[in-house]
């Protein structure tokens, strides 16, 4: 009888330990797959223009070299998944010039993405958004793209949004306005459509134009950016938006909504972003670096160009940090 008991306080035994071991390992499995990681960069600014000389502030003579120092940069990087340029990837809005810089990026490894930037199009010009769409398509076997706003899935648990936050009918390029960017209203039904069919995702919004500038300028920036704001802030999965336009490195946390602002290739600091994500089981860990040219020369020549050099580099927390959101 005493036999019988042990042998049955043994089975029950080993069926806890087995149950907790299954236990322990459906956990770790489940942690694993929450910690599927995402790994991109951001280039912004570029103003490629052939055989042009350096303006006030810009090395727009080094910038075919410049754009491919990067490219070189990101190809030597492991595991990227793709590449956003978050606009004025060409600094005159001429189809040539399209056409020139097409080659350096087509030698990027992995795919890559665009958002418009005001440099890239001109309002009356022949290079229309239309056109630069039909372009890139015809060279980017990556780029299906056919409006200047959208959205595809670079890996499950995570949404890309691309907005347009470039004025159609105005010009812009060179601050003849009181702001140069807007979203319009058809976007934005857009985008909120997009947030609300993604509140399971970490999402990660693309545009050129900041909606929360790194530093005062009025001619440059957006018109609604408060309206922008409230649609994506109702919203409480992580959410990051990159952006350019300001050549200046900052970045802000509000709640579940990082705001990052990225240098330009061509003016100081002369860099760009590799910002990997990882999901936990309850928090998405965002680590943001910045990558600098290793044109040395021309940084150096780069930061004596402009007026405070420091507003365009940031702090330390705005060039390499980790940042941490709650899911």
């Amino acid at each position: 009888m005493r036999h019988k008991k042990e042998k049955f306080i043994t089975k029950v035994f080993n069926g806890i330990v087995t149950l907790v071991l299954v236990c322990v390992m459906l956990f770790c499995v489940q942690g694993y797959t929450s910690s599927a990681g995402l790994k991109f960069v951001q280039i912004s600014d570029n103003h490629f223009l052939n055989n042009a000389p350096n303006t006030t502030f810009k090395m727009i003579a080094e910038s075919p070299a410049l754009l491919q120092d990067a490219i070189n940069q990101v190809n030597s990087m492991p595991n990227v998944d793709f590449v956003m340029f978050t606009g004025d990837l060409i600094d005159k809005p001429f189809e040539k010039e399209l056409h020139a810089v097409l080659p350096y990026v087509n030698k990027l490894n992995v795919p890559w993405y665009f958002s418009f930037g005001n440099h890239d199009v001109c309002v009356g010009g022949y290079l229309t958004k239309q056109m630069y769409f039909s372009i890139l398509r015809e060279n980017n076997p990556d780029f299906k793209f056919k409006t200047p706003y959208y959205s595809f899935t670079p890996k499950e648990g995570y949404k890309v949004i691309v907005l347009d936050s470039i004025i159609d009918n105005e010009i812009t390029a060179q601050g003849y306005i009181t702001a140069q960017g807007y979203i319009y209203p058809k976007q934005l039904e857009w985008l909120d459509e997009e947030l609300k069919n993604s509140k399971k995702d970490v999402v990660l919004i693309f545009m050129h134009v900041p909606i929360i500038e790194p530093y005062s300028s009025p001619g440059h920036r957006m018109r609604n950016a408060a309206e922008v704001r409230s649609i994506i802030e109702k919203y409480k999965n992580p959410i990051a938006v990159f952006t350019g336009h300001y050549h200046a490195a900052k970045i802000i946390q509000n709640g579940n909504v990082l705001y990052v602002s990225t240098p330009s290739l061509v003016s100081y600091p002369n860099a760009f972003r590799l910002i990997t994500v990882t999901k936990k089981r309850n928090k998405v860990i965002f680590d943001i670096q910045l990558k600098e040219t290793n044109m040395k020369n021309v940084q150096k020549l780069a930061k004596l160009m402009v007026f405070a050099s420091s507003l365009y580099s940031g702090e330390e927390k705005d060039q390499n940090a980790v940042y941490t959101i709650k899911r």
